[in-house]
């Protein structure tokens, strides 16, 4: 009987790693292809992984609440078939199996033969991750818990990296460092300034106490990251879109029967939104330490409401290459799937701006937080009946039109007012230049 390696399997641009938060197959199990093994979460998206092979499941390498790196090997299935003679696996060295990062822990590890002393193997903890190419490192270097605790992380969340710790061994001449012993602070020099710690929250036996969802941790920790990274800005304008109002209402029942398809307004913004991306091209970037990555592609986001309150957003890939119909079918298909629970990981990855409808539930404007590491965001008012100055070649008239906000958060780190205000600007007039003859 031969063995096969089943491994997490890459999930969408950007995504490194995810949660095990359920085994669907035990020990012994029959798995058929294709068959569902065991689920995953990664940032806001939770999936099946599906067999590869068919055969029996003969190992779990990996526990529930167990985070695990792309590519490395989460179980062993027994197929038919001669062994080809590869040993079985034990631990995964790294989240990618790269070859670049195996040959750089052999050369840590030789580097190091020397060393004699015994160091008790380092481990994660709620407050700091270590990969199993990190801690292999640090074992193979004789790197203690308390200097491994001690390095300051560059990666995502502040992980230690595998760089972060081969420069750390570098500096310190690849022999084992005793605790540091900071010397007492002069008095000119300014102390440290603490960390701010959580006010203490009375509780009384009459209130409920309820425990955060990891969706919930998750988005918590992500909009408190991209207030402390950007330099958030607002610019607010406001749009007649009578005509799209009335269009939508003259066309949407031949449509429907048509396409099958409800034709909502976002779908109609989105559009907007896209052209005016494609005239200001400095709004569909990023910013990577001190340089501007450009975006080819407009993807948008798009926020959408789950049942259980939090927020998703899904995106809607090269938003500039679809017309109406096709970006209709694109909303709808992404709404769908996310009251659904039913989107995959790269379902949400690759935004370049993203746009979120405050008017959903009657808020006329709001001020949304950046989706990093975008550096804009526009929020959809509520669209009001409301009375308005008409302006005429025969004067101006008061008149019953309908109306929105439009709410601009940017990140002015690289967005300077002009180029905010002229982007929305841009959205309104689209809107607003909406031909009421226009056939789908």
């Amino acid at each position: 009987m031969a063995k096969f390696e089943l491994k997490l399997p890459k999930m969408g641009e950007s995504v490194a790693e995810a949660t095990i938060t359920s085994w669907l197959k035990e020990v012994g199990d029959t798995i058929e292809l294709d068959e569902a093994v065991f689920e995953i979460a990664t940032d806001k998206v939770d999936s099946e992984v599906p067999s590869e092979v068919e055969g029996v499941l003969l190992e779990k390498l990996f526990n529930v609440d167990d985070i695990v790196q792309v590519g490395q090997t989460i179980a062993i299935i027994e197929i038919d078939g001669e062994d080809d003679g590869t040993e079985e696996v034990s631990e995964t060295i790294s989240s990618e199996s790269s070859t670049e990062e195996i040959k750089a822990a052999e050369f840590v590890s030789q580097s190091i033969a020397e060393a004699k002393e015994t160091i008790t193997p380092v481990v994660s903890s709620e407050d700091r991750f270590y990969s199993p190419l990190v801690k292999n490192i640090a074992k193979a270097e004789g790197v203690s818990q308390q200097e491994l605790d001690s390095i300051e992380g560059t990666g995502m969340d502040n992980r230690v990296t595998k760089n972060d710790i081969l420069s750390y061994i570098q500096n310190r001449g690849g022999k084992v460092v005793a605790p540091k012993v900071e010397a007492p602070v002069a008095k000119t020099a300014q102390p440290a300034k603490p960390k701010p710690t959580p006010t203490p929250v009375t509780v009384s036996g009459e209130d409920e106490i309820i425990e955060m969802t990891r969706m919930g941790k998750i988005i918590a920790h992500h909009m408190v990251e991209s207030v402390q990274t950007s330099a958030h800005v607002q610019s607010f304008i406001e749009a007649d879109v009578t005509k799209i109002w009335n269009w939508r209402k003259k066309v949407k029942d031949s449509f429907f029967k048509r396409e099958g398809q409800n034709l909502t307004f976002t779908p109609i913004f989105m559009e907007a939104v896209a052209k005016a991306l494609r005239d200001f091209p400095m709004m569909n970037i990023s910013l990577q330490g001190d340089t501007i990555i450009k975006k080819k592609n407009i993807n948008l986001g798009m926020a959408a409401s789950l049942a259980d309150g939090n927020l998703i957003v899904p995106v809607i890939k090269n938003a500039d290459q679809l017309n109406l119909v096709g970006m209709t079918k694109q909303v709808n298909d992404l709404a769908t799937r996310a009251r659904a629970n039913q989107l995959k990981p790269d379902d949400i990855q690759g935004g370049t701006y993203t746009v979120t409808n405050v008017g959903t539930f009657g808020s006329i404007m709001g001020t949304p937080i950046i989706s990093q590491p975008q550096v804009g965001i526009l929020a959809l008012g509520a669209i009001r009946k409301v009375p308005a100055v008409i302006e005429t070649s025969e004067g101006d008239f008061i008149g019953i039109r309908y109306r929105m906000f439009l709410s601009h958060s940017y990140d002015h780190r690289v967005v300077n007012g002009a180029l905010g205000g002229q982007f929305v600007k841009a959205v309104k007039d689209y809107l607003e230049a909406w031909d009421s003859n226009r056939e789908i």
